[in-house]
């Protein structure tokens, strides 16, 4: 394929030739339509040129989901700028660790977050970054010039398809952001092999609901629809409750999800009324749809396509359409058109053949271009030719795949490895649980025992024994936790997923108190109780 073809710049220029009037953006009840989102990104790429923006100069933002920063999306595209959207989510010390890594040319925010942008420049004075609002008139004419040394006048060239486009951080889940690098071409091929097994027509009607910081508010679904002509109803965050009404009210035809945002929309009390008919299709990731979930989706008449995928993929990897589903719960399915996967022992890095149980590795031209500025994490990362994922994969004789969990996130009882997410699965039948997250925790007999947070639904009544005795018919002695702790919220990051080293935090800090209190008592009086293996 020439260069420059699978450049994302295009793509709104096609759809305003072929589909002029059709409504891409619904923000809020604003549509932009085909026309006008191109006319505007066209204006604002010439603006970059004009202020002596070069290809490959990052362009931060700091705002909530917006029509304005698909402009600038585009904008970016089309002058072969590198969009960085921050997490409005993050405190100003976690945001300014992530302006240094980007150095930006430039900052745009939205007024809602003008303190928070305030309070993060503060720490980071030196790297005298020019800000601009980023607004419903657009910033094209107030532009500032970009940070950085003075810039001699540059030959410019058309932007090429492994220019950098975006720069995600990582949530951060297990150790400090990093800036992922995704090129036009990353981002091009990773919505190909999406329109194989999720097609989007320019009669679809999507409901867009994941946060445009992360690679999901952009490349599972919005982007592929902006490719064909579909409509994007653009919200700023996910609440159950505008979902249900918007679902019904706009007709929409399909949406993305992690299994949470599936969850709570099934514990609204509007759920049961709310007319589905139109959502004919949903797409779920981050995580295995639990089977309890998975049915209650499929008896108001929703088909499910589940999937696996992260940031250093761009995102999508492994898919399991709707009509598997049903006879494969729990499985992730098998990897996307023009996507590559292995499973590596975990110890020693060996590539398994046939049933197998290890470190899923993909390559493929989704497979991001490192680190932004980080060598040692790439390398890292990208060894031997593949994507190391570092989640634990278990890959059947048909070849489907299954997620055990994170491999940082196993922990070793009594000599045998436990998977957290096995044990929330079996806990999540119980009918009185909502939720919940299940960490290792030290232990002096076991080396480690498992620590369950659970989230009772509104009305439940259970205690630690029950579910310790619940999850012992399904699960083997060393994987029922030890103990059990009720909360009101599973702590989550901004993508919905368990924040398990916060649980884990909060079990020693518990841990500490009870070895006070037993220094205190009598000795026996100190005994913790233990669940028999």
């Amino acid at each position: 394929m020439p260069d420059g073809l699978a450049t994302l710049g295009r793509w709104t220029a096609d759809r305003a030739r072929s589909l002029p009037e059709r409504v891409a953006i619904d923000d809020r009840g604003v549509v932009v339509t085909y026309r006008e989102l191109d006319a505007r990104a066209e204006r604002l790429a010439d603006a970059f040129r004009t202020h002596g923006y070069a290809i490959g100069d990052r362009v931060v933002t700091l705002t909530g989901n917006s029509a304005d920063q698909v402009v600038l999306f585009f904008a970016c595209a089309k002058a072969g700028l590198v969009l960085v959207p921050l997490s409005w989510r993050l405190s100003p010390r976690e945001l300014a660790e992530q302006l240094e890594i980007a150095e930006p040319a430039l900052l745009l925010v939205e007024d809602e977050f003008a303190s928070l942008a305030r309070a993060t420049l503060e720490r980071v004075a030196a790297l005298r970054v020019p800000v601009a609002p980023l607004g419903a008139h657009g910033i094209e004419q107030r532009m500032p010039h970009p940070a950085g040394p003075a810039r001699l006048a540059r030959a410019r060239r058309d932007v090429a398809d492994d220019d950098p486009l975006l720069i995600v951080f990582t949530s951060g889940t297990t150790s400090r952001a990093k800036g992922a690098v995704l090129t036009h071409a990353n981002c091009f091929w990773t919505n190909l092999s999406l329109s194989k097994t999720i097609g989007v027509t320019t009669d679809d009607v999507v409901l867009a609901v994941m946060p445009q910081f992360h690679v999901g508010g952009w490349n599972i679904q919005p982007l592929l629809a902006w490719w064909t002509g579909a409509t994007v109803v653009l919200e700023r965050t996910f609440d159950p409750g505008r979902v249900l009404h918007l679902i019904q009210e706009r007709r929409i035809t399909t949406m993305m999800g992690v299994p949470a945002n599936y969850l709570f929309l099934a514990q609204h009390p509007d759920f049961r009324a709310t007319d589905l008919s139109s959502l004919g299709h949903a797409v779920v990731g981050g995580a295995p749809m639990p089977p309890a979930l998975l049915r209650t989706w499929h008896a108001r008449g929703v088909s499910l396509t589940q999937g696996y995928g992260l940031t250093e993929a761009s995102p999508n990897v492994l898919c399991l359409p709707d009509d598997e589903a049903r006879h494969r719960v729990g499985s992730a399915g098998v990897p996307y058109a023009h996507v590559d996967v292995a499973v590596a022992d975990a110890v020693t890095g060996e590539l398994l053949d046939g049933e197998a149980e290890g470190e899923l590795l993909v390559r493929g031209p989704g497979v991001f271009a490192g680190y932004f500025r980080d060598p040692e994490a790439t390398a890292e990362a990208l060894r031997g030719g593949w994507l190391h994922t570092g989640d634990l994969v278990r890959r059947d004789a048909d070849g489907y795949f299954t997620i055990v969990d994170r491999l940082k996130d196993l922990y070793i009882s009594g000599g045998e490895g436990v998977a957290p997410a096995e044990v929330e699965a079996v806990l999540m039948g119980h009918p009185a649980v909502a939720d919940v997250a299940v960490v290792g925790v030290p232990d002096e007999r076991w080396g480690e025992a498992g620590s369950a947070w659970v989230v009772l639904r509104p009305g439940a009544i259970t205690d630690a024994a029950e579910l310790a005795e619940f999850a012992r018919r399904s699960l083997a002695g060393y994987k029922v936790p030890r103990d059990v702790h009720f909360i009101d919220e599973i702590p989550r990051s901004t993508a919905a997923k368990a924040l398990r080293r916060v649980l884990a935090e909060r079990a020693a800090r518990l841990a500490e108190v009870e070895r006070a209190s037993a220094d205190a008592a009598t000795a026996s009086a100190g005994t913790a109780r233990e669940v028999p293996r």
